[in-house]
């Protein structure tokens, strides 16, 4: 199913709605780490994920039978497991972090999405860009060696090289680094293809049962850390909750009515933002290298924006 029509207004106006979910994740990161600290890497995502399910359901109703069957099965099926899959990776990668630094090392692995997303856009012919797309991507990259390989805090010393040091980063903690490069492909992969097949119904409530679904039946299974809950891990709880809810609930009407290079490029400014916030709500304090890199993401980033616009 095609992407629906709608005037360049409500075009313009969808797009605004759909950047307002960038000012929402700038806080998740920071806030999964410390509740995760409190509930655990998968308890606590599988009590955030409830909550924003329900806040979800709540606002916008459980859909039709008649709506379900009007629905690409693309999009129920593949689009659904991709939207769990991708919150579970990047959810459980950051409770699994070693210590807070690392954390928020996770969260920038993740924020490669945005340059990935355009590329994948290209690949699928759902947009046209120039040359200096891949000199962007390249920015993105080496930005995110910054931010993992370029800290001494290594058992190799600060003197060891880049490369030395991103090895041994991922080598000291493999499932956390590996499920946050897996949330970092299959975000783009659900935007394009949430545009392609979506047909403009917004499928978030229902997404993000899956999620919680998926999570608290690996939890069962699987994990044995108790939950330490005190009213400050529940406000945090109700606090993400709500700003899941809103941001996925914006970027899903945004990437299905919006302009999609557009969200893209506000979604740039996320890893400033967030590793801004992380920092004071984590209280770490994160060395010239890592924030480096995040510029070197952020600019990457835009470059590949630019890379997308239309010659005037």
């Amino acid at each position: 199913m095609a992407p629906i029509s709608a005037t360049p207004a409500a075009v313009q106006r969808a797009t605004l709605v759909g950047l307002v979910a960038v000012l929402c994740w700038s806080a998740t990161v920071g806030l999964m780490r410390s509740v995760a600290e409190a509930l655990g890497a998968l308890g606590g995502a599988a009590v955030l994920y409830s909550v924003s399910a329900v806040l979800v359901l709540l606002v916008q109703g459980l859909p039709t039978r008649a709506q379900l069957r009007s629905i690409s099965r693309v999009y129920l099926v593949v689009c659904g497991l991709l939207f769990a899959c991708y919150e579970i990776c990047l959810s459980v990668a950051i409770g699994l972090a070693h210590d807070r630094p690392q954390s928020m090392e996770l969260g920038m692995i993740n924020y490669l999405w945005p340059c990935l997303t355009i590329v994948l856009a290209v690949l699928c012919r759902q947009q046209h860009a120039r040359w200096w797309l891949w000199p962007g991507v390249a920015l993105c990259l080496w930005g995110l060696v910054l931010v993992v390989g370029a800290d001494g805090n290594v058992a190799a010393g600060p003197a060891a090289p880049w490369w030395y040091n991103f090895a041994a980063h991922m080598a000291a903690n493999p499932l956390a680094y590996a499920l946050a490069f897996g949330a970092a492909l299959m975000w783009p992969t659900y935007s394009v293809l949430a545009r392609m097949h979506g047909g403009g119904f917004n499928g978030v409530g229902l997404f993000l049962l899956l999620t919680a679904a998926l999570l608290w039946v690996q939890w069962l299974a699987l994990d044995t850390v108790p939950m330490r809950w005190s009213w400050g891990t529940a406000a945090q709880v109700l606090a993400i909750g709500a700003l899941t809810a809103l941001g996925y609930g914006c970027w899903e009407h945004g990437i299905q009515r919006g302009n999609l290079a557009v969200m893209a490029a506000g979604s740039y400014f996320t890893p400033v933002l967030s590793s801004l916030w992380a920092s004071v709500w984590l209280a770490v304090q994160p060395g010239l290298p890592f924030w480096q890199g995040v510029v070197l993401v952020t600019a990457g980033s835009l470059v590949c924006w630019a890379a997308t616009r239309s010659r005037s």
